[in-house]
């Protein structure tokens, strides 16, 4: 246990002084205005006619989202996990962009398909309900592909060809065979697009409009607009509960038997073949892989059109107004590039080094069920930040670290480190799989020879969990370079990253305005694009990211 405590106790540091803390001081302002508890007046707030509103409307739409996530990427993660055909590596990649796009990004991009003058204006599904559907689809099919599709393609295929020689239909197979080995990635993945529909924020304050609003754009609302804090905070509190009831879910349908531990890469299976035997499957699952293809390629396509077109014709000026300094915010745009490229590789190197250092001290083994339960609690602290409001976490640090010998307000650091703590999770969800897959008596072996505890991590661990660091790295990376929610509140007007940047633009009128916003976006989705480009190049097959 002492290993334990010793590898964890700077991370815990961290996450308690720059994490907790804020958070606990967000609430605090908003439940004790004036050092004393108020809290009949504080969950007076949720009686309020917006809140209720935002609560139903965040509710409906996670659960909507993650439906048809789920519905949309289980035969696609078929598709690409256990069949082999022809540029299925390079489709694959492609379709884990939107993941890692930022959210501003992937808002403007269906404002574009769906707003005046769109390909499907004529839906009417600008700022309602469906479009924040359609963006939440966008992001989050492409994490129920990898999760799910990581343990599709470890799964033995064995028990099914077994069962299909007895004489059982691919459907009875499917449900007797394959099912139970796969609904704990299911539930997993499921648990945790539920949980990046609840907080998303910048697809929401985009598509949703003025009339639309979710519970982390009200808190943002709250916030930054009329100083709310008692009804931030009480919304704040409801939104931590339901992440830390949906990550036990997640918790325990980790604890159900899943193939990935099993980890025996089966081969993909020629298409032909699976055609021939299971025609109804292979259909299914390419109607599905075109409707994602569709959904991803559309506002993809249509915002990259929009940005090379002004006045009716094709140019780059838009591109050329992006280089140049603007007007309104005094920088360029290639100047809140470099400013988001500096931050997301700080970011980056920090988030990876609290990372390994937690995944490591999370997957020693116990000896004793107080150790069990100081790892169980560890990962469950580091995981906090995939589900509190990001807006929360900006604000607090405004409002909690302004003294001393916290007063870091004015630090360069401080909107990296932000990035670094929301994209923490998923670098030790990348990372611990790997490090759980190394069988204990490798490492005694090492010890008996006389290797030393660095000697034994070097020529064990890292042989084994470089690519998931390096996995781990790109999605820290592309996640800090799109992170909204928190750095628009502490990046400084001199130095704005770029996502931030791109909101302001579209909060002023005038098609310049909007044309550099969608060359901007264009730029950080390629950048997206080249960063999942090279996780994919590294992936273990068995491992998934979540």
């Amino acid at each position: 246990m002492a290993l334990i405590v010793a590898l964890a106790a700077v991370p815990v540091v961290v996450v308690a002084v720059f994490f907790l803390l804020p958070v606990s001081g967000m609430v605090d302002r908003g439940l004790r205005p004036g050092g004393h508890w108020d809290l009949d007046a504080a969950f007076a707030v949720l009686g309020r006619p917006s809140v209720r509103s935002a609560i139903w409307l965040t509710v409906w739409t996670s659960a909507t989202g993650t439906a048809i996530s789920v519905l949309l990427g289980l035969p696609a993660a078929y598709g690409l996990h256990r069949l082999s055909w022809p540029g299925r590596r390079l489709v694959r990649a492609l379709l884990m962009i939107p993941f890692v796009l930022p959210t501003v990004v992937v808002g403007i991009a269906f404002q574009e398909l769906l707003g005046e003058g769109g390909l499907l204006a004529g839906l009417g599904w600008m700022h309602t309900g469906w479009a924040i559907i359609l963006g939440l689809v966008f992001f989050n099919v492409a994490v129920v592909i990898r999760a799910v599709g990581a343990s599709w393609e470890s799964m033995d295929g064995r028990p099914a060809e077994a069962a299909a020689s007895l004489g059982a239909s691919p459907w009875r197979v499917f449900r007797t065979v394959t099912w139970p080995m796969l609904r704990p990635s299911v539930i997993g993945a499921a648990t945790v697009v539920f949980l990046f529909c609840a907080t998303a924020f910048g697809v929401v304050l985009i598509l949703g409009g003025v009339r639309y609003a979710s519970v982390e754009t009200e808190i943002y609302l709250l916030t930054a607009q009329f100083l709310d804090l008692r009804g931030a905070a009480a919304l704040s509190l409801v939104q931590l509960v339901v992440v830390v009831l949906l990550l036990v879910v997640a918790g325990v349908s980790r604890r159900v038997a899943d193939p990935t531990v099993v980890r025996v890469p089966a081969r993909p299976m020629p298409l032909r073949w699976i055609a021939r035997r299971s025609p109804g499957a292979v259909a299914l699952s390419v109607l599905s892989f075109a409707v994602v293809t569709a959904l991803i390629a559309l506002p993809m396509g249509t915002m990259l059109v929009q940005s090379l077109r002004v006045d009716g014709q094709w140019s780059l000026a838009n591109y050329r107004a992006f280089s140049q300094p603007n007007p309104i915010l005094g920088v360029s745009g290639w100047d809140a590039l470099l400013t988001s490229l500096r931050y997301a590789g700080i970011a980056c190197m920090m988030a990876l080094s609290l990372g390994l250092t937690i995944a490591v001290a999370v997957t020693r083994p116990a000896h004793s069920r107080l150790e069990r339960g100081l790892r169980s609690g560890i990962d469950a602290l580091v995981m906090l930040p995939l589900g509190v409001s990001a807006v929360t976490l900006g604000f607090g640090f405004l409002i909690t670290l302004d003294k001393p010998p916290v007063d870091f307000r004015d630090a360069s650091w401080l909107v990296p480190l932000a990035q670094a703590l929301v994209a923490l999770p998923l670098v030790v969800r990348t990372i611990v799989p790997g490090l759980l897959g190394i069988d204990d008596r490798q490492r005694q072996a090492a010890a008996t020879l006389g290797a030393g505890p660095w000697r034994r991590f070097w020529t064990v661990d890292a042989a084994v969990t470089w690519r998931p660091l390096v996995a781990g790295a790109g999605f820290a990376f592309a996640a800090s370079m799109g992170e909204f929610g928190a750095t628009s509140f502490l990046a400084r007007p001199s130095s704005p990253t770029l996502p931030v940047v791109i909101f302001h633009l579209l909060g002023h009128p005038g098609t310049l305005n909007l044309g550099t916003a969608l060359a901007g976006s264009v730029v950080l989705a390629l950048i997206a694009a080249a960063v999942m480009a090279l996780v994919d190049l590294v992936r273990v097959p068995w491992l998934g990211a979540l």
